[in-house]
């Protein structure tokens, strides 16, 4: 196993890269060496976050000793990572996430799985049959970027993003998956919605998923839906 990179991301903080491209390899390697980090707790950690195919470490510069912290830090992520492949992280959790994609909630699906070439049923099945890994939390508070899209299914985003998508949407851009946890803009395309509700600043846990989770969909109809958003 290569080691990775090491670059200044801030004053006190350090950019690990185990690669350059979107791979489930690189990704599990950057959600292990988070878990790890977290797991041995050093003083001077302030927060360790996972990307695709990097880990952004946060660093409390006042509890190192040295001339050139990000080089301290470093040696100490290598020395970490040099057990990474005997060292057990923590267990996954996995997450079954509701999904009703009925045509009120799903505006993209058929389009989609016209241009797949594919039913509508067909994609639902192949969709809510995978196991995905949330491979990062990014571009909104609790959107999870899911690894584990059948290579079947990739689709390109919509050529002119739509200036407002439900929250709770689950969608496909490119060859991911994701979910929007609030409304906002958004150019992937719509394949059906959660009733959960990804995002809440006033839980415990504000975000419902974290990195590292596996995470399955499990089809439901409006019925359900709405009994779920009752609940809620």
């Amino acid at each position: 196993m290569s080691m990775p990179t090491f670059e200044p991301l801030a004053d006190d903080a350090l950019l690990v890269r185990f690669g350059e491209i979107i791979d489930a390899a690189h990704n599990a390697r950057a959600l292990d060496a988070a878990g790890l980090l977290r797991e041995r707790n050093p003083s001077w950690l302030r927060d360790a976050v996972p990307a695709y195919a990097s880990l952004a470490v946060f660093f409390d510069g006042g509890r190192i000793d040295a001339a050139d912290p990000h080089a301290f830090v470093a040696t100490q992520i290598r020395a970490t990572l040099r057990n990474q492949e005997t060292a057990t992280a923590p267990g996954a959790r996995i997450i079954d996430i509701p999904v009703c994609y009925e045509p009120e909630m799903a505006p993209d699906l058929a389009e989609a799985a016209n241009e797949l070439g594919i039913a509508a049923d067909e994609l639902i099945r192949r969709h809510s049959s995978a196991s995905y890994t949330v491979a990062m939390i990014g571009f909104a508070p609790g959107f999870p970027y899911l690894l584990g899209l059948p290579d079947s299914l990739a689709l390109p985003r919509l050529a002119t993003p739509r200036t407002r998508v439900p929250a709770g949407s689950v969608a496909i851009g490119g060859n991911q998956t994701g979910i929007y946890p609030r409304e906002s803009p958004g150019g992937w395309r719509l394949l059906g919605r959660t009733p959960l509700v990804l995002f809440d600043a006033t839980r415990a846990a504000p975000a419902l998923l974290t990195p590292g989770d596996q995470v399955r969909f499990q089809r439901i109809d409006a019925a359900a839906f709405g009994r779920w958003l009752k609940k809620s």
